[in-house]
């Protein structure tokens, strides 16, 4: 708790005080008007008399309030130099750490250009093996870890300001309620002394990082370099340029109503900022470029404006020179243009990050799986049916469709019912991929830390899903054969009935931190909530167990009725529900993973610029979460384990040899 806070609380609370005093004098002068000068003479020598038995006890717990801030600032005065000291003293460590980087980066590029100008015409007999290239990290590596240095040592700098300010607005209220100077003289005498506040290192350490970053890595370019390192406040949103504005109001006017169905991502955006959820820290964006809800709305927008555009010239084929064949399918391909368009334009860095996060959750078990990884999996799982869609439309173009035919989108007499079949179980493969990415996804982070809980668990969950695919391809392909058999279509409802109270469960329990014991107030909820109301956690639990279990009322229809399309009719109703209750998912799972980081007090990502061997990080984070965790004992040992490491930092100028540093981690079982 900061000092601001407790000075806000003591506030409120004298203000709370004061006004039910200042109540009880106005109902008396109410009472006394219009009496004598005598009664009203003698009622307040009466009040006079009772004074100790009224109005003392208010004042007793104002000045209670302002006394217990008072003990507030001398305890945080005790505590204050030590708590800076220690993260002065990281930000000092850290900051020789990346000096040190940078030059060996440095004296590596210019033996490297001494050579190749020596050695101009020689042609290159033996390359720099991968080790070597290692041991100097790449210069844009770097720029990102000065530009997160730098975004710590700020926040460190608004720490201290914002503990003064706190300092001196509780006492300069305790001076204003006790009618007193003592408040000031002691700030004077005490705070503006300390070393939290006299220190000036932070801010000769900002100075120096600006200076290193503008001569060093952008060439003595300062406006370069602070734009850099320079991050805005996470509830001021990105500048967009006034024609961005413009196109904004353009394309909500063209097609308003396609806007509310594709805008879900620009609204989850906007609703974290507002709400203060560090979405740009989960999903490891960079915070001086990112999109902001606007931006998101103008691509929904224009995508929703070429959609109009296709699905109007399917409508009015008679009266262009487009045919009707061709509309689709140049709607879908400017789609994919538009995502892999190598140009530096139409929000180039964001697109290359969406198509990397593509690649990772294709390719899940050879890379290790973060935050954005699987919340992009997750986001598919929920976009199984356009799959489907995107499935059905390559098979129909390559196989269905007659273009000899130019009145329309007519099927080949030979096999219509082709796209639509499980007879060579492509649709069943598709239908499995997105569980496929996160199941294997859950795979690679149990490899990675050894933990079954909760990554095996949640394998299991999307392991599900493969059932319940099996048996709902056999019981399409095997109910026309052999009608009287329904056992592949229990074993299909029973897999449905597992899979949705399974993933519900993990919704609540897992993804939202829902049905905490420890919630308190918050019941059925948890300790901390971020959204200001309660009835919006109770409605999307609510929205969750109807949308889990919205395939019964696909079921019943489908099996009661012998209507051939009422199946395409539900799958289009419950596709945008399902993106519906994704969206909802997205709040509160962003929610959850934000306060998971304030519990860990984690504001800046953490880029390790020359970074331990991957085995030895899996060792030391084995070993500090046992109870006990790593200690140096030095009395009598018993059983003991050793593991002998290497931590080698990439070697500077000044140094001819390679030194190992070998740290031995000793783990014993005993309690003492």
């Amino acid at each position: 708790m900061s000092a601001c806070r407790v000075c806000r609380l003591s506030r409120r609370c004298c203000m709370l005080l004061r006004t039910k005093h200042h109540l009880w004098k106005s109902q008396t002068r109410t009472r006394l008007r219009g009496t004598t000068p005598s009664l009203r003479r003698g009622f307040s020598r009466r009040v006079k008399r009772s004074w100790p038995k009224s109005t003392p006890f208010i004042l007793v717990i104002s000045n209670l309030v302002v006394c217990l801030s008072v003990a507030f600032c001398l305890l945080f005065t005790l505590f204050s130099p030590k708590l800076s000291s220690e993260k002065l003293a990281e930000a000092q460590r850290r900051f020789a750490t990346l000096q040190n980087e940078l030059q060996s980066s440095l004296d590596a590029q210019r033996e490297s250009s001494a050579s190749g100008l020596g050695l101009r015409r020689r042609k290159t007999v033996f390359a720099l093996s991968q080790k070597e290239r290692c041991k100097h990290r790449n210069i844009k590596d770097l720029q990102l870890a000065f530009s997160e240095f730098y975004l710590s040592l700020i926040l460190l700098q608004n720490y201290q300001n914002l503990n003064f300010t706190g300092f001196r607005k509780i006492l300069k209220k305790h001076d204003k309620i006790l009618e007193t100077s003592r408040g000031a003289d002691w700030r004077v005498a005490h705070v503006e002394v300390a070393p939290f506040y006299t220190c000036k290192k932070i801010t000769q350490i900002i100075s120096e990082t600006e200076t290193l970053v503008t001569t060093e890595l952008e060439g003595g370019d300062r406006q370069k370099a602070m734009k850099r390192l320079r991050v805005p406040p996470l509830g001021a949103a990105q500048p967009a340029p006034a024609w961005t504005t413009f196109r904004v109001g353009l394309y909500c006017g063209v097609f308003l109503v396609l806007l509310v169905t594709v805008v879900i991502s620009g609204i989850n955006t906007y609703g974290w900022r507002q709400a203060g959820v560090n979405h740009v820290l989960i999903f490891e964006l960079n915070p001086r470029n990112n999109l902001s809800h606007q931006h998101l709305f103008e691509i929904a927008g224009l995508l929703g404006v070429l959609w109009c555009v296709s699905l109007l010239s399917c409508l009015f084929r008679d009266n262009i020179l487009v045919p009707m064949q061709a509309n689709p399918l140049a709607l879908y391909g400017f789609f994919l243009l538009f995502l892999i368009n190598p140009f530096k334009t139409c929000y180039y860095k964001s697109r290359f990050w969406l198509l990397k996060l593509l690649f990772r959750v294709v390719t899940a078990p050879f890379h290790h799986v973060g935050f954005a990884d699987f919340w992009l999996a997750d986001q598919l799982n929920s976009l199984v049916v356009v799959l489907m869609d995107l499935e059905y439309m390559i098979c129909f173009y390559s196989s269905e469709l007659d273009w000899t035919e130019h009145s329309g989108l007519v099927l080949n007499i030979r096999d219509k019912s082709q796209c639509n079949t499980y007879s060579y179980g492509v649709r069943a493969v598709i239908k499995c991929l997105p569980a496929w990415f996160r199941f294997a996804q859950c795979l690679r982070r149990y490899r990675d830390t050894k933990r079954a809980f909760p990554h095996l668990v949640n394998a299991g969950k999307y392991s599900t899903s493969f059932f319940v695919v099996t048996f709902s391809a056999l019981y399409s392909t095997h109910k026309e054969i052999h009608p009287e058999s329904q056992v592949y279509f229990y074993l299909y409802i029973s897999c449905l009935i597992i899979s949705s109270c399974y993933t519900l469960i993990w919704d609540l329990k897992m993804d939202w931190g829902l049905f905490d014991r420890n919630a308190g107030e918050n019941t059925f909820l948890r300790e901390e909530i971020v959204y200001p109301q309660k009835a919006y956690y109770y409605c999307a639990i609510v929205e969750d167990v109807f949308l889990r279990f919205a395939w019964i009322l696909t079921i019943t229809l489908t099996t009661l009725t012998n209507f051939q399309g009422v199946s395409d009719i539900l799958a289009t109703v419950l596709a945008p529900l399902e993106v519906f209750r994704r969206f909802v998912w997205n709040f509160f799972r962003l929610e959850n993973e934000h306060l998971n980081n304030c519990g860990e007090f984690r504001a800046v990502r953490d880029i390790s610029v020359a970074p331990l061997n991957a085995d030895d990080q899996t060792l030391l984070e084995q070993m500090m979460d046992q109870e006990d965790g790593v200690r140096n004992r030095q009395g009598k040992k018993s059983w003991k384990r050793s593991y002998s490491m290497s931590l080698r930092r990439p070697r500077l100028a000044s140094q001819s040899k390679t030194r190992d540093t070998k740290v031995l981690i000793e783990d014993t079982d005993d309690d003492s």
